[in-house]
């Protein structure tokens, strides 16, 4: 590791790379609130893509100002949308949002910028920021990342919460614990979901979340409604969560309930302040699922082709269920993996039977 950094007194700005996806700014907010305690003076900020940016600030909070309950973490956030600059990269429109979000980043005039991404383009914004310290992974997502970074850190962990805490700790030259991940709070949505819930007359309940990134990771959509009628039974109702594009799955897994779950669909915030108040979490290796390790929710995790000592539920109870026969792949097939198949309703069930009791213990 490159011998020029900072020292910990020396930190008065320090800048967060972490784009997307939803699991993995989750990931990152342990490191990131460790570093935060690391340098309690220093100006904090957190560059993100916008459709993950309530993870970090609500709706109705403004994105830089004195830290509260509606952004907790972070003394700025810079949003950057690039899915969108890439469709329209000859718009005037596009350079424009460019130009002004990075102008914005620069002016900031971060000391140190610690990308948690790896990514080339995670790197090159981290560049951009024009911190003296761009810090990264020496074995990053993608090798070309490296050629911007000025200090390279051979991470340790197998969980890639730890991984990112061992990049952490490099910053500070001493070992991090894991902070509890802070999220942001609207106290309006909170309320909101309050009477949803009312008017749907839901009171203890489990949140079963039938979506995935892709195929290979979605265990069938009609095995939740089938855990849901179990749970039924133990007098646990059941919350389908669903998102963009995935109203199907919801429909099937719906219906397999024979009407005992109830279908919500929720913005980022309405869904934090949902898993806030839910008994357990039901589901794959996304993004939801990670949300509701982070807020101390006992899951029960359904694992197929990505590795849960790496990616499974992290600071919470849990019981990770995976067959014998499936084998870890990144792969983004379409169809589910062979081995999530053999994962039965009744064996998920009885997980969350186990986890309840201990809740109850």
């Amino acid at each position: 590791m490159n011998d020029g950094g900072p020292s910990s007194p020396l930190v008065e700005r320090m800048l967060i790379v972490r784009l997307s996806s939803m699991g993995d700014v989750i990931h990152a907010l342990p490191a990131a609130g460790a570093l935060r305690k690391a340098y309690p003076a220093a100006i904090f900020g957190w560059l993100v893509e916008e459709r993950w940016a309530e993870l970090l600030c609500t709706l109705r909070t403004p994105r830089s100002g004195p830290r509260s309950q509606g952004r907790p973490l972070v003394d700025r956030l810079h949003v950057v949308n690039t899915k969108a600059w890439r469709s329209a990269v000859l718009s005037d429109q596009t350079w424009r949002e460019v130009l002004f979000g990075l102008s914005d980043l620069r002016a900031m005039r971060y000391s140190v910028a610690v990308d948690l991404q790896g990514a080339a383009r995670s790197a090159l914004l981290a560049r951009w920021s024009g911190a003296t310290v761009i810090a990264g992974a020496r074995m990053p997502r993608e090798n070309i990342a490296t050629m911007w970074y000025t200090r390279q850190v051979l991470t340790s962990g197998t969980h890639v919460v730890q991984q990112n805490l061992s990049l952490a700790g490099a910053v500070v030259r001493r070992p991090l614990a894991a902070e509890r991940a802070m999220f942001p709070c609207d106290p309006a949505a909170e309320s909101d979901l309050d009477e949803r819930l009312k008017a749907k007359n839901i009171a203890e309940f489990a949140i079963l979340n039938p979506g995935a990134g892709w195929g290979a990771k979605r265990w069938p959509a009609a095995r939740y409604g089938e855990v849901a009628k179990e749970l039924g039974e133990l007098g646990l109702q059941s919350v389908i969560n669903f998102g963009p594009g995935e109203e199907q799955l919801a429909e099937e897994a719906h219906r397999a309930s024979g009407g005992t779950a109830q279908v919500f669909l929720c913005s980022l915030t309405e869904l934090m302040a949902l898993t806030r108040r839910s008994k357990l979490f039901v589901g794959g290796d996304t993004g939801p699922m990670h949300l509701a390790a982070a807020l101390g929710i006992p899951v029960v995790a359904l694992f197929g082709p990505t590795n849960p000592a790496r990616n499974g539920p992290y600071g919470t109870a849990s019981i990770v269920l995976r067959s014998a026969s499936s084998s870890t792949s990144h792969s983004r097939r379409a169809q589910p993996d062979e081995g999530l198949l053999e994962i039965t309703p009744k064996q998920v069930a009885s997980a969350a039977m186990q986890l309840l009791r201990r809740a109850c213990a």
